[in-house]
């Protein structure tokens, strides 16, 4: 039996377990919209109103869920408005699928100005993900789309993106036999475990910290944590991967204040962020142990020892390693914390704010974030509960990425409550999704703190450039009455208070909704000297 380009990758994404996919259709890539169309009960298609928003809701599929997030859109103009949904992927260690078109075959590379051309667009892909490839015959579909799954879900999970060519997603050639990608994962050395092992050991005063890599990885964590008695850290992409209200669990400013004694710093699918970029003092004495999967990692930042592995795998067998039991110290760190929740108190309306997020927002829901006042201060003042659950844009910090995200993270966790927290600014960068929301049935609960401010560069301006304010102000519209256009339930809450039972309503209600909350511009109390605090004296 012959099928069509097209139909070939559409049974490679159902093979592959992909339920979902994010996109706008377009001329290219008519054969492939029509493909998924006829595998409608297979996979749901959700159409945005922009490509960027296609992208970013793949993003928070994907992150969220562990499973890929894939979307399609036209080439040229589509794949860069996408680009920034994907350079957050890369950052965010999130299993993302590019598909998208090219001009007809015989004219790539001519620079004949055909439409939606870009000079060399596999080389602009290959720039921005972890694989490109493109096919040029329906010969090639099944096994490059296999190879483009293997890429993405193997070792450091990273964006991967296929190229078509106009001409080519119609032609039919031989039924590919297509199989489920298999990752593969570097092989453990036993020596390299007995190392890591007789480092810990010999530690008095370990402290581990967990990015992205370590998602997977909580159980045996946790595991290592118990044993050695070590208190456990993250930054924004591993909250939650050891529940904020363990005893061994640490927000970044507790963290920071068991560092002054800490003799060995475990990292665990972290690029240690916060300790070598952030902070601005070290340790006499330390020692740096490192578990990542990305080889490329030990280089980067070139510990005392590393362990190229799953973080997983690796953790379980260092705790196992270990024979002694560490004599507990959770009253320890329990006064660290508490001192900690009090300095982040005075981070001011922030703090009362997402407190009442918090109490609204049920044990297992999503929080994502997004580059605001509230956001930058969530990362320490927002308790997490399991992995997953604190949706980051990693270190690209772009604005504009939180709203489009949690709409993905709802599609891939309908059951879950999924609450966006914006700035005005950001906000507005993807507000035409609402209409994705409303006609979709995506339930995210828009929050949007309004300070009529790029708070950040305006705070900015004010402290370090003599008041001198450009760009920084914003006249916005009536933001409910916005919402309220789109069909969706709009309010607003002007106290912390008022926030959560609106919250709390819009759970009840279930479906999309928004909240605005006015803030005073200029009133928020800086978080920076909490992420990047001045050095101990």
């Amino acid at each position: 039996m012959k099928k069509s380009t097209a139909d070939i990758m559409v049974d490679a994404l159902v093979e592959n377990g992909v339920d979902t996919v994010f996109g706008i259709p377009g001329a290219h890539s008519y054969e492939l919209s029509d493909a998924l169309a006829r595998r409608g009960n297979d996979v749901r298609f959700i159409h945005t109103r922009h490509e960027q928003g296609s992208g970013y809701m793949a993003y928070g599929y994907a992150k969220s869920s562990g499973k890929p997030g894939v979307f399609t859109v036209v080439p040229g103009p589509g794949v860069l408005n996408a680009g920034a949904a994907i350079c957050t992927g890369y950052g965010g260690n999130a299993p993302m699928m590019c598909l998208t078109g090219n001009i007809m075959s015989h004219l790539i590379g001519q620079g004949r100005g055909q439409l939606h051309e870009l000079p060399d667009q596999l080389a602009t892909l290959k720039g921005l993900t972890k694989y490109a490839d493109r096919i040029d015959h329906p010969s090639e579909a099944g096994a490059k789309m296999t190879t483009a799954f293997e890429e993405m879900i193997s070792g450091r999970q990273r964006p991967v993106a296929v190229e078509v060519p106009w001409d080519v997603f119609g032609q039919k050639g031989v039924e590919a036999d297509i199989t489920p990608a298999v990752a593969s994962k570097p092989a453990i050395d036993p020596d390299a475990i007995s190392e890591a092992a007789k480092m810990i050991a010999a530690a008095k005063n370990p402290m581990i910290m967990v990015g992205g890599g370590a998602l997977d990885a909580a159980a045996e964590v946790l595991a290592l944590a118990e044993k050695i008695q070590a208190p456990v850290a993250s930054h924004r992409s591993g909250k939650g991967i050891v529940a904020a209200d363990n005893p061994l669990a640490m927000d970044l400013i507790a963290a920071y204040d068991y560092f002054k004694e800490c003799d060995l710093l475990i990292g665990i699918g972290s690029r240690l962020e916060l300790q070598f970029m952030r902070w601005q003092w070290k340790p006499e004495g330390l020692k740096t142990l490192r578990i990542d999967i990305d080889p490329t990692e030990m280089v980067r930042l070139k510990p005392d020892f590393g362990v190229v592995a799953d973080a997983a795998e690796a953790t379980a067998l260092i705790t196992d390693a270990l024979t002694d039991q560490a004599a507990d110290r959770t009253a320890e760190f329990e006064a660290i914390n508490v001192k900690a929740k009090e300095a982040a108190d005075t981070v001011q309306p922030q703090m009362g704010y997402l407190d009442a997020i918090r109490r609204a927002l049920p044990r297992d829901g999503f929080f994502v974030e997004e580059v605001s006042q509230m956001g930058f201060t969530a990362r320490f003042g927002f308790p997490v509960y399991a992995p997953r659950q604190y949706v980051t844009c990693a270190y690209q910090d772009n604005l504009g990425f939180g709203y489009n995200t949690a709409l993905g993270v709802k599609v891939a966790n309908p059951d879950k409550v999924v609450v966006s927290v914006s700035g005005d600014g950001g906000f507005m960068f993807g507000m035409q999704e609402m209409a994705t929301a409303v006609q979709h049935g995506i339930g995210v609960i828009a929050v949007v703190f309004n300070n009529n401010a790029y708070g950040n560069v305006r705070r900015d301006q004010v402290n370090g450039f003599d008041g001198r304010l450009l760009g920084s102000e914003l006249v916005n519209p009536d933001f409910v009455a916005m919402a309220s256009s789109f069909g969706m339930p709009a309010t607003q809450a002007t106290t912390p208070a008022e926030l959560e039972a609106a919250i709390e309503k819009a759970i009840a209600d279930g479906g999309p909704a928004f909240i605005e909350v006015p803030v005073e511009t200029g009133s928020e109390t800086s978080p920076w000297q909490f992420l990047h605090p001045a050095p101990h004296a």
